[in-house]
């Protein structure tokens, strides 16, 4: 009894500690940039020595790849919650809205989730799972409303990345390209065919 309360101690205290190394790591590479976060400022944000955050993760991407994870996740908890419409626009339009929004919040996770910023990088299994079933849920939205084909899926994806980049690159805060995202989404759907909006 008393070494089952004695090891679930010391396996809760280290899932305290890995996520106040995580917390560090999200203010560090929001306040620095992802690529710039160095284990020294993380260990020092959490009061430790760098040498020390070895015993809870192997290296600087075993954070990055915990980071990978819980940021996808985060993301898929989002996308749970919503209700697709069926009419195909609104449909389009919610999820590219969704994302849109997701990702001009927070440079860090974006830079993390969408581009590669870190050399060498390449997230686990484990990590890579949530944006595996973030792409799956959005296609199984877009198959509801007629839109099957890889090649239609991959435009729609680079329609929407494309002007998320646009924001965060040329009006960061603003909404110089968050305004723009329905009209392209009508544009995408003219494309497709799809049908339009009862007037």
């Amino acid at each position: 009894m008393f070494g089952e309360t004695t090891t679930h101690w010391k396996v809760k205290r280290r899932e305290v500690a890995r996520r106040e190394i995580l917390s560090a790591a999200w203010a560090a590479a929001r306040e620095n940039g992802m690529a710039a976060l160095t284990l020294r400022d993380v260990a020092e944000r959490v009061g430790m020595r760098a040498p020390s955050l070895y015993s809870h993760f192997d290296s600087k991407h075993a954070i990055y790849d915990a980071m990978f994870g819980e940021a996808w996740t985060s993301y898929v908890d989002v996308i749970e919650e919503l209700v697709v419409p069926a009419r195909p626009r609104p449909a389009l339009r919610l999820i590219a809205t969704t994302f849109f929004d997701f990702a001009v919040a927070d440079l860090a996770r974006h830079q993390l989730m969408n581009v590669r910023t870190i050399p060498d990088f390449t997230p686990s299994e484990e990590s890579y799972a949530p944006a595996v079933r973030a792409f799956a849920r959005m296609r199984e939205a877009l198959a509801a409303i007629g839109v099957h084909e890889d090649a239609d899926i991959d435009l729609y994806t680079a329609l929407i990345t494309g002007l998320i980049d646009q924001q965060w690159a040329n009006d960061p805060g603003g909404t110089r390209w968050a305004r723009l995202v329905d009209r392209a989404v009508d544009m995408y759907a003219d494309a497709l065919g799809l049908p339009e909006e009862p007037t």
